[in-house]
Protein backbone atom coordinates (compact mmCIF):
# COMPACT_ATOMS: atom_id res chain seq x y z
CA UNK A 1 0.00 0.00 0.00
CA UNK A 2 1.29 3.39 -1.05
CA UNK A 3 0.88 5.49 2.03
CA UNK A 4 2.40 8.56 0.46
CA UNK A 5 0.15 8.49 -2.52
CA UNK A 6 -3.26 8.33 -0.10
CA UNK A 7 -2.25 11.41 1.82
CA UNK A 8 -0.80 13.48 -1.34
CA UNK A 9 -3.25 11.67 -4.27
CA UNK A 10 -0.89 13.41 -6.96
CA UNK A 11 2.82 13.06 -5.56
CA UNK A 12 4.24 9.67 -7.49
CA UNK A 13 6.56 9.04 -4.66
CA UNK A 14 7.46 5.69 -6.43
CA UNK A 15 7.67 7.22 -9.70
CA UNK A 16 10.06 10.08 -7.54
CA UNK A 17 12.22 7.63 -7.08
CA UNK A 18 12.68 5.79 -9.51
CA UNK A 19 14.87 8.75 -10.98
CA UNK A 20 17.09 8.15 -8.03
CA UNK A 21 19.29 5.21 -8.92
CA UNK A 22 21.15 4.96 -5.73
CA UNK A 23 18.19 4.40 -3.77
CA UNK A 24 17.82 0.96 -5.48
CA UNK A 25 21.50 -0.26 -3.57
CA UNK A 26 21.45 -2.63 -0.80
CA UNK A 27 22.97 -2.22 2.30
CA UNK A 28 24.18 -5.67 4.57
CA UNK A 29 21.57 -7.08 2.47
CA UNK A 30 18.69 -4.56 3.59
CA UNK A 31 17.45 -2.10 0.67
CA UNK A 32 19.12 1.60 1.47
CA UNK A 33 16.81 3.77 3.51
CA UNK A 34 18.90 7.00 2.83
CA UNK A 35 18.45 9.63 5.87
CA UNK A 36 21.55 11.57 5.74
CA UNK A 37 19.84 14.40 3.15
CA UNK A 38 21.58 17.08 5.26
CA UNK A 39 25.19 15.92 4.59
CA UNK A 40 23.95 15.42 0.91
CA UNK A 41 21.02 14.59 -1.33
CA UNK A 42 21.21 12.13 -3.91
CA UNK A 43 20.84 12.73 -7.80
CA UNK A 44 18.69 12.12 -10.21
CA UNK A 45 19.66 10.60 -13.85
CA UNK A 46 19.31 14.17 -15.24
CA UNK A 47 22.52 15.23 -13.26
CA UNK A 48 24.35 11.91 -13.57
CA UNK A 49 23.76 12.16 -17.84
CA UNK A 50 24.71 15.91 -17.54
CA UNK A 51 28.07 14.70 -16.20
CA UNK A 52 28.47 12.15 -18.70
CA UNK A 53 27.46 13.95 -21.68
CA UNK A 54 29.75 17.07 -21.29
CA UNK A 55 32.82 14.48 -20.78
CA UNK A 56 31.69 12.42 -23.57
CA UNK A 57 30.10 14.98 -26.03
CA UNK A 58 32.03 18.49 -25.39
CA UNK A 59 34.66 18.83 -22.92
CA UNK A 60 36.43 22.11 -23.31
CA UNK A 61 37.40 25.18 -21.49
CA UNK A 62 34.98 27.87 -20.79
CA UNK A 63 34.84 31.53 -21.98
CA UNK A 64 37.96 31.96 -24.27
CA UNK A 65 37.59 29.39 -26.77
CA UNK A 66 36.15 30.12 -29.97
CA UNK A 67 36.12 26.59 -31.21
CA UNK A 68 32.59 25.04 -31.27
CA UNK A 69 33.53 22.53 -28.18
CA UNK A 70 34.39 26.00 -26.14
CA UNK A 71 31.50 28.11 -26.83
CA UNK A 72 28.78 24.57 -26.45
CA UNK A 73 30.92 24.05 -23.05
CA UNK A 74 30.35 27.92 -22.43
CA UNK A 75 27.10 28.51 -23.13
CA UNK A 76 25.63 24.94 -20.76
CA UNK A 77 28.17 26.70 -18.23
CA UNK A 78 26.27 30.11 -18.44
CA UNK A 79 23.34 28.25 -18.70
CA UNK A 80 23.39 27.64 -15.18
CA UNK A 81 24.08 30.91 -13.95
CA UNK A 82 20.73 31.92 -15.22
CA UNK A 83 18.73 28.97 -13.94
CA UNK A 84 20.20 29.48 -10.56
CA UNK A 85 18.95 33.27 -10.59
CA UNK A 86 15.43 32.26 -11.61
CA UNK A 87 15.91 29.89 -8.48
CA UNK A 88 16.52 32.32 -6.23
CA UNK A 89 14.50 35.26 -8.09
CA UNK A 90 17.86 37.36 -8.24
CA UNK A 91 17.75 40.41 -10.87
CA UNK A 92 20.74 40.11 -12.25
CA UNK A 93 22.62 37.74 -13.88
CA UNK A 94 26.21 38.80 -12.45
CA UNK A 95 24.71 38.90 -8.61
CA UNK A 96 25.49 34.76 -9.14
CA UNK A 97 29.10 33.80 -8.16
CA UNK A 98 29.98 30.00 -8.27
CA UNK A 99 32.16 28.78 -5.43
CA UNK A 100 32.81 25.38 -4.61
CA UNK A 101 30.17 25.51 -2.22
CA UNK A 102 28.19 27.01 0.99
CA UNK A 103 31.87 27.46 2.97
CA UNK A 104 33.66 29.05 0.48
CA UNK A 105 31.21 31.45 -0.65
CA UNK A 106 31.47 32.58 3.27
CA UNK A 107 34.90 32.72 3.35
CA UNK A 108 34.62 35.09 -0.27
CA UNK A 109 32.63 37.24 1.88
CA UNK A 110 34.77 37.18 4.94
CA UNK A 111 38.05 37.36 2.93
CA UNK A 112 37.02 40.15 0.58
CA UNK A 113 34.00 42.11 2.26
CA UNK A 114 35.83 41.58 5.72
CA UNK A 115 39.07 42.99 4.41
CA UNK A 116 37.58 45.87 2.98
CA UNK A 117 35.30 46.99 5.04
CA UNK A 118 35.89 45.57 8.66
CA UNK A 119 37.92 47.90 11.45
CA UNK A 120 38.89 47.85 14.85
CA UNK A 121 36.08 47.56 16.94
CA UNK A 122 34.17 46.54 14.94
CA UNK A 123 30.81 44.37 15.33
CA UNK A 124 29.86 41.09 13.54
CA UNK A 125 26.82 38.79 14.94
CA UNK A 126 26.14 35.39 14.12
CA UNK A 127 23.95 32.39 16.57
CA UNK A 128 24.64 29.48 18.72
CA UNK A 129 23.41 27.26 15.98
CA UNK A 130 25.85 28.27 13.39
CA UNK A 131 27.97 25.70 10.77
CA UNK A 132 31.42 26.40 12.00
CA UNK A 133 31.89 27.50 8.19
CA UNK A 134 29.51 30.23 9.51
CA UNK A 135 31.28 30.77 12.66
CA UNK A 136 35.24 30.29 11.60
CA UNK A 137 35.92 32.59 8.77
CA UNK A 138 34.28 35.44 10.82
CA UNK A 139 36.74 34.62 13.28
CA UNK A 140 39.91 34.32 11.34
CA UNK A 141 38.72 38.32 9.88
CA UNK A 142 37.54 39.34 13.26
CA UNK A 143 40.96 38.53 14.54
CA UNK A 144 42.90 39.72 11.93
CA UNK A 145 40.88 43.06 11.55
CA UNK A 146 40.09 43.33 15.30
CA UNK A 147 36.92 43.52 15.48
CA UNK A 148 34.41 41.69 17.31
CA UNK A 149 31.94 38.56 17.60
CA UNK A 150 28.49 38.58 19.55
CA UNK A 151 26.05 35.25 19.59
CA UNK A 152 22.40 35.47 19.51
CA UNK A 153 21.36 32.81 22.27
CA UNK A 154 19.26 30.10 21.82
CA UNK A 155 15.96 29.04 23.81
CA UNK A 156 15.58 25.11 24.99
CA UNK A 157 13.81 24.64 22.01
CA UNK A 158 16.20 25.65 19.61
CA UNK A 159 14.60 28.71 19.23
CA UNK A 160 16.38 32.15 18.12
CA UNK A 161 16.23 35.04 21.24
CA UNK A 162 15.06 37.61 18.73
CA UNK A 163 14.84 39.95 21.91
CA UNK A 164 18.01 39.04 22.93
CA UNK A 165 19.16 40.19 19.12
CA UNK A 166 17.55 43.51 19.08
CA UNK A 167 19.46 44.18 22.15
CA UNK A 168 23.06 42.86 20.05
CA UNK A 169 22.17 45.39 17.55
CA UNK A 170 24.69 48.64 17.59
CA UNK A 171 26.01 51.13 15.69
CA UNK A 172 29.12 48.91 15.31
CA UNK A 173 27.18 46.17 13.73
CA UNK A 174 28.89 45.83 9.99
CA UNK A 175 27.52 42.26 9.14
CA UNK A 176 24.57 39.57 10.79
CA UNK A 177 25.06 36.02 9.05
CA UNK A 178 22.81 33.94 10.26
CA UNK A 179 21.72 30.51 8.99
CA UNK A 180 18.23 30.48 7.59
CA UNK A 181 17.77 26.02 8.52
CA UNK A 182 19.63 24.61 11.38
CA UNK A 183 21.25 21.95 9.92
CA UNK A 184 21.47 20.11 13.33
CA UNK A 185 18.05 21.17 14.46
CA UNK A 186 15.99 21.88 11.90
CA UNK A 187 14.93 24.83 13.24
CA UNK A 188 13.54 27.61 10.77
CA UNK A 189 14.85 30.84 11.63
CA UNK A 190 12.43 34.29 11.19
CA UNK A 191 15.62 35.79 8.64
CA UNK A 192 12.79 38.29 7.19
CA UNK A 193 12.31 39.57 10.70
CA UNK A 194 16.79 39.73 10.97
CA UNK A 195 17.47 41.63 8.07
CA UNK A 196 14.78 44.28 8.31
CA UNK A 197 16.20 44.59 11.76
CA UNK A 198 19.88 44.60 10.57
CA UNK A 199 19.68 47.26 7.97
CA UNK A 200 17.23 49.28 10.03
CA UNK A 201 20.96 49.01 11.93
CA UNK A 202 23.04 49.91 9.22
CA UNK A 203 23.99 46.32 9.10
CA UNK A 204 24.35 43.78 6.06
CA UNK A 205 22.92 40.16 6.23
CA UNK A 206 24.56 37.18 5.01
CA UNK A 207 22.35 34.17 5.06
CA UNK A 208 23.44 30.67 4.79
CA UNK A 209 21.16 29.06 2.81
CA UNK A 210 22.64 25.14 2.75
CA UNK A 211 19.63 24.01 4.65
CA UNK A 212 16.80 26.05 3.61
CA UNK A 213 17.11 25.92 -0.24
CA UNK A 214 16.15 21.95 -0.38
CA UNK A 215 13.00 22.62 1.85
CA UNK A 216 11.77 26.43 0.83
CA UNK A 217 11.11 28.69 -1.76
CA UNK A 218 14.02 31.24 -2.12
CA UNK A 219 13.08 34.78 -3.05
CA UNK A 220 16.58 36.92 -2.83
CA UNK A 221 14.80 40.20 -3.63
CA UNK A 222 12.06 39.45 -1.00
CA UNK A 223 13.98 38.73 1.47
CA UNK A 224 15.94 41.55 0.81
CA UNK A 225 19.20 39.91 2.16
CA UNK A 226 22.59 41.45 0.98
CA UNK A 227 24.23 37.97 0.25
CA UNK A 228 23.03 34.47 0.36
CA UNK A 229 25.35 31.18 0.10
CA UNK A 230 24.24 27.30 -1.34
CA UNK A 231 25.64 24.56 -2.46
CA UNK A 232 24.24 22.55 -5.30
CA UNK A 233 24.71 19.37 -3.55
CA UNK A 234 21.85 19.84 -0.94
CA UNK A 235 19.78 20.43 -4.23
CA UNK A 236 20.21 17.04 -5.62
CA UNK A 237 22.99 18.48 -7.76
CA UNK A 238 27.03 17.59 -7.79
CA UNK A 239 29.25 17.86 -5.29
CA UNK A 240 31.91 20.67 -5.26
CA UNK A 241 30.06 23.28 -6.94
CA UNK A 242 28.25 26.60 -4.67
CA UNK A 243 26.88 30.24 -5.41
CA UNK A 244 27.24 33.16 -3.63
CA UNK A 245 24.47 35.63 -4.34
CA UNK A 246 25.00 39.40 -3.63
CA UNK A 247 23.94 42.57 -4.23
CA UNK A 248 25.24 43.84 -7.28
CA UNK A 249 26.62 47.15 -5.99
CA UNK A 250 28.24 45.99 -2.86
CA UNK A 251 29.74 42.69 -5.03
CA UNK A 252 31.34 45.77 -7.52
CA UNK A 253 32.30 47.65 -3.93
CA UNK A 254 34.68 44.30 -2.96
CA UNK A 255 38.35 43.30 -3.83
CA UNK A 256 38.82 39.97 -5.74
CA UNK A 257 39.10 36.98 -3.63
CA UNK A 258 41.70 35.37 -5.53
CA UNK A 259 44.05 36.14 -8.86
CA UNK A 260 44.88 34.56 -11.96
CA UNK A 261 43.25 33.85 -15.29
CA UNK A 262 39.33 35.00 -16.40
CA UNK A 263 39.13 37.36 -12.95
CA UNK A 264 41.23 39.89 -15.00
CA UNK A 265 40.84 42.46 -17.79
CA UNK A 266 43.92 43.11 -18.46
CA UNK A 267 47.58 42.18 -16.96
CA UNK A 268 50.79 43.90 -16.80
CA UNK A 269 53.89 43.49 -14.50
CA UNK A 270 53.14 47.37 -13.62
CA UNK A 271 49.25 46.88 -13.15
CA UNK A 272 46.26 44.37 -13.55
CA UNK A 273 42.61 45.68 -13.83
CA UNK A 274 39.71 43.49 -12.93
CA UNK A 275 37.29 41.43 -14.77
CA UNK A 276 33.48 42.58 -14.67
CA UNK A 277 30.84 40.54 -12.55
CA UNK A 278 30.62 38.08 -11.51
CA UNK A 279 33.72 36.48 -13.41
CA UNK A 280 36.20 39.12 -11.07
CA UNK A 281 35.20 36.47 -8.56
CA UNK A 282 36.10 33.29 -10.78
CA UNK A 283 39.71 32.99 -10.50
CA UNK A 284 41.03 29.70 -12.96
CA UNK A 285 39.28 26.98 -14.70
CA UNK A 286 36.12 26.24 -12.83
CA UNK A 287 34.26 23.41 -12.07
CA UNK A 288 32.94 23.15 -15.55
CA UNK A 289 31.10 19.56 -15.41
CA UNK A 290 29.25 19.90 -12.59
CA UNK A 291 28.15 23.30 -13.02
CA UNK A 292 26.46 22.25 -16.13
CA UNK A 293 24.87 19.06 -14.25
CA UNK A 294 23.66 21.36 -11.43
CA UNK A 295 21.52 22.93 -13.93
CA UNK A 296 19.69 19.43 -14.58
CA UNK A 297 18.94 19.56 -10.37
CA UNK A 298 17.33 22.61 -10.78
CA UNK A 299 15.40 21.66 -13.45
CA UNK A 300 14.19 18.97 -11.98
CA UNK A 301 13.05 20.38 -9.09
CA UNK A 302 11.15 23.38 -11.18
CA UNK A 303 9.30 20.54 -12.70
CA UNK A 304 7.86 19.54 -9.55
CA UNK A 305 4.85 20.75 -7.53
CA UNK A 306 6.92 22.73 -4.79
CA UNK A 307 3.60 22.45 -2.89
CA UNK A 308 3.29 19.19 -2.72
CA UNK A 309 6.56 18.70 -2.11
CA UNK A 310 6.82 20.78 1.05
CA UNK A 311 3.57 19.05 2.54
CA UNK A 312 5.06 15.58 2.25
CA UNK A 313 8.05 16.71 3.30
CA UNK A 314 6.67 18.17 6.73
CA UNK A 315 4.53 15.15 7.26
CA UNK A 316 7.94 13.17 6.92
CA UNK A 317 9.07 15.28 10.00
CA UNK A 318 5.73 15.44 11.58
CA UNK A 319 5.43 11.59 11.48
CA UNK A 320 9.35 11.27 11.94
CA UNK A 321 9.41 12.77 15.54
CA UNK A 322 5.95 10.45 16.24
CA UNK A 323 7.45 7.54 15.53
CA UNK A 324 10.98 8.08 17.18
CA UNK A 325 9.45 9.49 20.15
CA UNK A 326 7.35 6.15 20.31
CA UNK A 327 10.33 4.27 20.77
CA UNK A 328 10.92 5.38 24.81
CA UNK A 329 13.51 6.51 26.22
CA UNK A 330 14.62 9.53 23.11
CA UNK A 331 15.16 12.80 23.71
CA UNK A 332 14.34 15.19 20.61
CA UNK A 333 16.99 17.76 20.47
CA UNK A 334 15.59 20.80 19.09
CA UNK A 335 11.75 21.06 19.14
CA UNK A 336 11.06 24.32 17.32
CA UNK A 337 7.90 25.24 16.19
CA UNK A 338 8.68 25.85 12.38
CA UNK A 339 11.04 23.35 11.34
CA UNK A 340 12.57 21.88 8.13
CA UNK A 341 13.56 18.38 7.24
CA UNK A 342 15.79 17.39 10.40
CA UNK A 343 14.71 15.39 13.74
CA UNK A 344 17.80 15.23 15.78
CA UNK A 345 17.96 13.10 18.82
CA UNK A 346 19.58 11.07 21.99
CA UNK A 347 19.13 7.45 23.43
CA UNK A 348 19.04 7.51 26.82
CA UNK A 349 22.01 5.20 28.13
CA UNK A 350 23.35 4.89 24.50
CA UNK A 351 26.25 7.04 22.49
CA UNK A 352 25.04 7.88 19.40
CA UNK A 353 27.54 6.84 17.21
CA UNK A 354 26.83 2.87 18.62
CA UNK A 355 23.14 3.91 17.64
CA UNK A 356 24.03 4.69 13.82
CA UNK A 357 26.00 1.39 13.83
CA UNK A 358 23.70 -0.27 14.42
CA UNK A 359 21.11 1.23 12.27
CA UNK A 360 23.81 1.09 9.31
CA UNK A 361 23.49 -3.00 9.85
CA UNK A 362 19.94 -2.88 9.19
CA UNK A 363 20.59 -0.51 5.70
CA UNK A 364 19.89 3.07 7.32
CA UNK A 365 21.78 5.77 7.05
CA UNK A 366 22.20 8.47 9.42
CA UNK A 367 24.60 10.85 11.08
CA UNK A 368 25.70 10.79 13.99
CA UNK A 369 27.78 13.32 16.13
CA UNK A 370 27.98 17.32 16.46
CA UNK A 371 27.15 18.04 12.78
CA UNK A 372 29.95 20.49 12.80
CA UNK A 373 28.08 22.42 15.23
CA UNK A 374 29.92 22.16 18.45
CA UNK A 375 28.99 25.37 20.35
CA UNK A 376 25.55 24.37 19.58
CA UNK A 377 26.26 20.82 21.33
CA UNK A 378 27.98 22.79 24.13
CA UNK A 379 24.65 25.10 24.44
CA UNK A 380 22.28 21.36 25.32
CA UNK A 381 25.28 20.08 27.00
CA UNK A 382 25.45 17.31 24.84
CA UNK A 383 28.52 15.58 22.45
CA UNK A 384 26.41 15.38 19.71
CA UNK A 385 23.12 13.26 18.31
CA UNK A 386 21.75 11.09 16.37
CA UNK A 387 20.55 13.30 12.94
CA UNK A 388 17.54 11.65 10.79
CA UNK A 389 17.04 14.12 7.68
CA UNK A 390 14.98 13.99 4.61
CA UNK A 391 14.19 14.43 1.37
CA UNK A 392 11.68 14.26 -1.46
CA UNK A 393 12.29 10.73 -2.21
CA UNK A 394 11.84 9.41 1.84
CA UNK A 395 8.28 7.59 2.35
CA UNK A 396 6.44 6.92 5.35
CA UNK A 397 7.42 3.35 5.30
CA UNK A 398 11.59 4.42 5.53
CA UNK A 399 10.80 5.95 8.88
CA UNK A 400 8.73 3.11 9.95
CA UNK A 401 12.27 1.08 9.20
CA UNK A 402 13.62 3.68 11.42
CA UNK A 403 11.59 3.41 14.26
CA UNK A 404 12.09 -0.46 13.69
CA UNK A 405 15.63 0.00 13.86
CA UNK A 406 15.73 1.78 17.21
CA UNK A 407 13.59 -0.62 18.64
CA UNK A 408 16.47 -3.21 17.76
CA UNK A 409 19.33 -0.93 18.61
CA UNK A 410 18.04 -0.16 22.12
CA UNK A 411 17.38 -3.58 23.33
CA UNK A 412 20.79 -4.54 22.21
CA UNK A 413 22.22 -1.41 23.23
CA UNK A 414 20.51 -1.37 26.53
Amino acid sequence: MNVINEIVPTLDIPALRREFPVLDVRVNNKPLVYLDNAATAQKPRTVINALQQYYNGYNANIHRGIHHLAEQATAAYEATRTQVQQFLNAGLREEIIFTRGTTESINLVASSWGRQFLNKDDEIIISTMEHHSNIVPWQIICEEKGARIKVIPINDEGELDLEAFYKLLSPQTRLVAITHVSNALGTINPVREIIHAAHKAGALVLIDGAQSTPHLNINVRDLDCDFFAFSAHKVYGPTGVGVLYGKKEILEAMPPYQGGGEMIAEVSFEKTTFNELPYKFEAGTPNIADVIAFRESLVFLKNLDSELLHTHEKQLVDYATQKISDVGGIRIIGTAASKAGVVSFLMDGAHPQDVGVLLDQQGIAVRTGHHCTQPLMDRFRIPGTIRASFAIYNTLEEIDLLAEGLHKAKKMLL
